[in-house]
């Protein structure tokens, strides 16, 4: 399999480099397949879902041919998800994909996992260490930093929006020790990546240390995420009928969207084969994605803080590889997309709730308000030649090609969950009056001291930070 760069389409590189450059520090630019490859049909047409880890690992071994044996890759496939993505039918027409049973509670886990497996494979013959660079509006560097905990000759410096994130979210990210440590940036989600974007092309801090990305940057987080997309679609293509007696539904995946590396993974994902009909990328007011489907003009902004943090992007890096893989006419012909405000957050937590007793986090429920406004009137309002205004919260002036079926009551959602609801307990609670209950794994970190060390939002004093502080190892 080769990979290639989203701004110079002459490269040609393989997995190994791509994943421990993490983005080609000549151009900047992203790595993505040359191809995307197909499934077999052998897995496509089984008339029962498979598991978990059996679509895991039929889906990386396309990605990873030629460099990594077999019977290694079914070692790493099975140290990693020692955990499932659970789907679970909340109404007739509206299952949840439950991805917050990893180690720290988030849909993080699936990519950063494979992703430090994977790093640490490719590294195990090299003598000088590999430095990590991550940025993270929320779940991202909990995610990595637990994945690379301990992994010897990979070290990890996370970089967060300090003051932007729920309180549980920065205990995570600011209680690591040993090879993981945590910056805590006085700017917001956009300043932390710029910083590492800026760090990645710095020739001479290149030269001094081993970098690469650990975030949707790596083409190592990316492809992992298709897993789940792969595994969710064909569970609910093998049951819908038994659930709602809808034959051959549309099956249309609805995606809290901020950084556009989960919606990026989709569409990979159904360009493997995944029986996905469409997607409705659903973000807050962040919602430069949804301006560009809407007008054509892509103007990355400063992003504002809300009550599903980790979707605060105002720049998404992500756009740039949709766009190396689809034209926005074409995406407008399958991907529908939706935003609304902390209002409408708070809305989808409480009508999720009452509705279908499920207790959802702030980022599924832009998803799930997405969702339940398509099916009850947004749709329809949309085609009847009533267009939403793009400054007001609700679906985006495009008619994907799947629209008629909602219409019809020919199509199923599945709603990404990407974060337990305990970690946003106080937003929850003030959407339902209820504070969801804390997993074991997150309690025990409350008690453990902080040790994150707060930085401006510069570049000269990050990377004299990281000069003193990544030479000793």
């Amino acid at each position: 399999m080769e990979y290639t760069d989203t701004r110079d389409g002459s490269v040609r590189t393989d997995l190994k480099t791509a994943v421990l450059s993490g983005m080609n520090p000549a151009t900047g630019g992203l790595y993505i397949p040359v191809r995307i490859p197909r499934l077999d049909d052998a897995l496509l047409n089984k008339c029962y879902g498979p598991s978990f880890r059996d679509v895991a690992f039929e889906t990386a071994k396309l990605y990873c041919a030629d460099e990594i044996p077999d019977s290694d890759l079914q070692e790493i496939i099975a140290d990693c998800y020692p955990f499932n993505a659970p789907v679970v039918p909340v109404d007739p027409v509206t299952y949840i994909l439950e991805l917050f049973h990893g180690p720290t509670c988030a849909f993080k886990d699936f990519g950063a996992r494979f992703m430090a497996r994977l790093m640490a494979y490719f590294n195990r013959e090299e003598k000088k260490p590999l430095h990590i660079l991550v940025a993270t509006s929320g779940d991202t560097g909990s995610a990595v930093g637990s994945a690379f905990s301990g992994v010897e000759g990979i070290n990890v410096t996370i970089l967060y929006p300090k003051g932007k994130i729920s309180y549980l979210q920065e205990k995570q990210l600011s209680t690591f020790t040993g090879n993981v440590r945590s910056l805590a940036v006085e700017g917001n989600f956009d300043d932390c990546q710029r910083l590492v974007k800026t760090a990645f092309t710095d020739t001479a801090l290149r030269k001094k240390f081993r970098l690469s990305s650990a975030n949707s940057i790596n083409i190592a987080r990316l492809l992992p995420q298709s897993f789940y997309y792969v595994y969710a679609a064909l569970s609910v293509k093998c049951r819908s009928l038994h659930d709602n007696k809808i034959e051959n539904p549309s099956i249309i995946a609805i995606v809290p969207s901020g950084n556009f590396g989960n919606l990026t993974s989709g569409l990979i994902a159904q360009k493997m084969g995944a029986p996905i009909t469409g997607f409705v990328a659903a973000t807050n007011v962040n919602k430069t994605v949804p301006d560009w489907l809407a007008s054509g003009r892509y103007e990355p902004r400063e992003s504002k803080s809300t009550l599903s943090n980790a979707m605060d992007v105002g720049a998404p890096s992500n756009h740039e590889r949709i766009t190396a893989m689809y034209t926005r006419d074409e995406l407008k012909q399958f991907v529908a997309s939706y935003w609304t405000d902390d209002e409408g957050t708070l809305e989808g937590i409480a009508s999720c709730h009452e509705r279908t007793g499920y207790i959802i986090d702030p980022h599924g429920a832009v998803g799930w308000q997405a969702w339940y406004n398509i099916r009850k009137g947004a749709m329809l309002k949309l085609m009847s030649g009533f267009p939403n205004s793009s400054e007001n919260p609700g679906l985006t002036a495009n008619i994907p090609f799947w629209a008629q079926s909602i219409l019809d009551n020919k199509a199923v959602g599945i709603v990404l969950e990407t974060a337990h609801p305990a970690k946003f307990g106080e937003t929850v609670k003030r959407a339902t009056g209820r504070e969801p209950a804390i997993p074991d794994r997150l309690e025990k970190i409350l008690n453990l001291p902080d040790r994150s060390v707060s930085i401006k939002n510069d570049y000269a004093e990050f990377s004299k930070w990281l000069q003193k502080n990544l030479s000793g190892y």
